[in-house]
């Protein structure tokens, strides 16, 4: 078995306006950080393009009308004061929902043991009818609603890591206990959700938020005492993972100081409960992170043990 790794050139047509911390600049990164590891185990993909079908799991007719109305045709608009879309965003955001979707056809389908989509813009800030935060479609949640739908899975994970709450994910999953969503984040931050009461409809959602400056030892406690005795539990079919990098002590928009070993270390964790209860199957995507450096490192640690765990078991 082997890792999928999903990229598109798509994603650098998603222009951002100057400064703006979720530029393309970050794919150019993670490519960088690409092209001096090995990866002549990896499957390279080129993302497909996501259809409506797909989007309408999780989201309304409305909004991906909305989304599709405010494509500009040159330039670019604003449809807050974080999100934007140039010329070739919506295309970048269909590409991010392919992604996802053939990355859960393909683990499911036993082409390949786990993937990693590092596509942009990112998702898992897209509520139903809103997108914000960087972010136009749920990505994660739609990949989590085709695996129930498409596949017949009855128990589908998400555990979320990056430094925001998982707004979007939460809001896409709220009523569907089929899914376990997990977020540890820090608070008070952006987006201002995930506090520990916002549980779901059916107690299907597990927030943890982690103060200021709690370093990679709090994720670890966090980890060990909450997240892996609610997947044990939960027993997932399917591990969905919400790789954001920007928790890294070096991110310029929050401040819990981890490092690459502390992703690393999630990761390894994660892989384990997914070996227990699913054979393996994770499929992980990228969210958040946005000092360079820290983001290529942070995003290099992810992946070889995403390979690891691929080509061994």
């Amino acid at each position: 078995m082997t890792t999928a790794l999903f990229t598109h050139t798509d994603c650098l047509n998603h222009v951002t306006p100057p400064g703006h911390p979720e530029r393309v600049d970050r794919l150019m990164a993670i490519y960088s950080a690409f092209d001096a590891m090995d990866l002549s185990n990896v499957l390279r993909i080129d993302a497909p393009m996501g259809t409506d079908t797909d989007i309408l799991r999780v989201h309304p007719r409305a909004h991906i009308d909305a989304v599709t109305d405010a494509a500009p045709s040159v330039g670019s608009v604003a449809l807050d004061a974080d999100t934007h879309m140039s010329t070739g965003s919506l295309k970048a955001a269909y590409r991010g929902v392919g992604a996802m979707t053939k990355a859960v056809d393909m683990v499911l389908g036993g082409e390949v043991q786990n993937a990693f989509a590092a596509m942009r813009p990112p998702g898992h800030h897209a509520e139903k009818k809103t997108p914000m935060g960087f972010c136009l479609f749920g990505n994660i949640a739609i990949a989590a609603k085709h695996a129930l739908d498409a596949h017949g899975l009855e128990r589908v994970a998400i555990v979320d890591f990056d430094v925001h709450h998982g707004n979007g994910t939460q809001d896409l999953l709220w009523d569907e206990p089929r899914t376990l969503f997990i977020s540890s984040h820090q608070m008070p931050l952006y987006p201002g959700s995930g506090a520990a009461h916002e549980t779901g409809a059916s107690g299907n959602i597990i927030n943890i938020p982690l103060q200021a400056n709690s370093g990679g030892a709090e994720l670890r406690k966090a980890y060990e005492r909450v997240v892996i005795p609610a997947l044990n539990d939960f027993k997932p079919q399917l591990l969905l993972i919400s790789a954001g990098f920007d928790a890294h002590r070096n991110d310029p928009l929050a401040n819990l100081n981890w490092d690459e070993a502390d992703f690393a270390w999630a990761t390894q964790a994660l892989c384990d409960v997914a070996d227990t209860h699913c054979e393996g199957r994770v499929v992980s995507t990228l969210e958040g992170g946005y000092d360079l450096d820290a983001l290529a490192a942070s995003t290099r640690a992810h992946l070889e043990v995403l390979i690891k765990r691929g080509t061994h078991g």
